[in-house]
């Protein structure tokens, strides 16, 4: 199992509001708050935003090795198409609109969004009626 991922970001403010506020909406709770990262816990797992004095860059490139995106377990599809539409008024861009809601072929009902620093998020619908 999982138990925590650490994205570092460039701007802590800008990243809380938009992580806090798709996390949230997940059912993520607030866990972890100090001078340069915040957390949200479900269950064991737990996700960090974090501004470290150690970044060497300012950008993520979601195209470049290593991290491409998270996805997430986001409920019905009705949910998916709340969280879908509700996301820009939060800082998230929608990837993939024109295939939206199946970009994933024609089994996977899932919203693809970006933040601000580029990190992706998938929505996943998991209950499919």
């Amino acid at each position: 199992m999982l138990h925590h991922i650490e994205l570092w970001v460039a701007d802590l403010p800008r990243a809380t509001r938009e992580w806090g506020w798709l996390l949230t909406r997940l059912g993520y709770e607030p866990y972890q708050d100090w001078e340069h990262g915040r957390g949200w816990r479900l269950g064991p797992t737990y996700l960090v935003v974090e501004q470290s004095s150690a970044l060497t860059g300012t950008g993520h490139d979601r195209t470049r090795p290593g991290l491409n995106h998270l996805a997430f377990h986001a409920g019905s599809r009705a949910d998916i198409d709340a969280l879908a539409g509700a996301a820009p008024a939060h800082g998230w861009t929608p990837l993939f609109a024109d295939r939206y809601p199946y970009t994933g072929g024609p089994q996977h009902y899932a919203a693809c969004l970006t933040d601000t620093d580029g990190f992706e998020a998938e929505l996943v619908a998991t209950v499919t009626r």
